[in-house]
């Protein structure tokens, strides 16, 4: 069990500000709280069609929302966010090898999607300010020091992925949600797409950008950004109603739906085939997915 500590009762006010970006987070309706979620960790053997997952193992195990996982560059922790039972959420680390998790942040603002940033010695996160502005920042990864607001004036940010130190990409609320990229020397950010899914990536080998483009209710595409020439192409269809996607070192796509982990290579065509069936273990719906850097380990949220 996560060691959670619970938190003074906050006052209604508190609790409606980290209502906006829980409920973009889970795709839950209104009046609803997010619905409880655990990260699973597996172990990844072979590729392309000779992928094998191994058996997923619960890493937070505790009633309540853990989510939004992300490895550490040498693969060794995960980070996710974490909501307590008042409602507060709060960004942790778990250790793989020590099996133990620790606390990083303990603010009365709401923090996540926390990413660690190509200095290694901050990560960044989507923080839920008091006024209900969501903006980003950035935290010491040691878990001491104060933190420091990145982009001013940027807002309101969903999502985001790290392309250089100077530059990255940033899913902004609105109608509908944007990908724009933003310099953060400058502040300038730049439009690039509307109607897109909260899964950014980067791509393995190529000086590129992976996200999902809504085209319609139904029709999803996961699509590739030139970082050069800005020039937008199509990889592959989503899964229907699936946005959650990561890439393997080797460069195939991972995808969820329902309890069911799927693969595809673009090298080879547009057919999603089945890797592994999470329903075993009391897994009802995928959702986020984060690999470590060597493409051995896979963090899975399970609702």
């Amino acid at each position: 069990m996560l060691p959670l500590k619970r938190f003074a009762t906050k006052t209604v006010t508190q609790l409606i500000a980290i209502l906006p970006i829980s409920l973009l987070a889970t795709n839950v309706s209104f009046g609803q709280g997010p619905p409880d979620a655990d990260i699973f960790l597996v172990e990844l053997t072979g590729k392309n069609q000779s992928m094998q997952v191994g058996k997923p193992v619960n890493i937070t195990q505790r009633k309540g929302y853990d989510n939004q996982p992300s490895f550490t560059p040498d693969g060794q922790q995960i980070l996710f966010t974490a909501m307590h039972e008042d409602g507060q959420t709060d960004i942790y680390r778990y250790d793989l090898q020590q099996k133990s998790t620790t606390q990083l942040t303990k603010t009365p603002e709401g923090e996540y999607s926390p990413t660690v940033m190509p200095d290694q010695a901050y990560f960044s996160v989507i923080r839920m300010e008091m006024d209900k502005t969501q903006r980003l920042w950035k935290f010491p990864i040691s878990g001491n020091g104060e933190p420091t607001l990145i982009l001013q004036n940027v807002k309101p940010v969903g999502y985001h992925c790290w392309l250089t130190p100077d530059w990255l990409a940033l899913f902004i609320l609105g109608k509908p949600n944007s990908l724009q990229l933003a310099h953060v020397s400058t502040g300038d950010t730049t439009r690039i797409e509307g109607s897109i899914g909260r899964s950014l990536h980067k791509i393995p080998g190529k000086n590129a950008l992976s996200f999902v483009h809504k085209r319609t209710e139904t029709e999803w595409e996961i699509k590739q950004l030139d970082l050069k020439t800005k020039q937008i192409t199509n990889i592959a269809p989503t899964l229907p109603g699936s946005e959650d996607f990561v890439w393997t070192p080797d460069g195939t796509l991972l995808m969820g739906k329902g309890p069911i982990l799927y693969q595809l290579n673009p090298r080879n065509g547009q057919n999603w085939t089945q890797v592994a069936d999470l329903s075993s273990v009391g897994v009802k719906q995928l959702t986020r997915l984060a690999i470590d850097p060597k493409g051995t380990k896979l963090a899975l949220v399970g609702q």
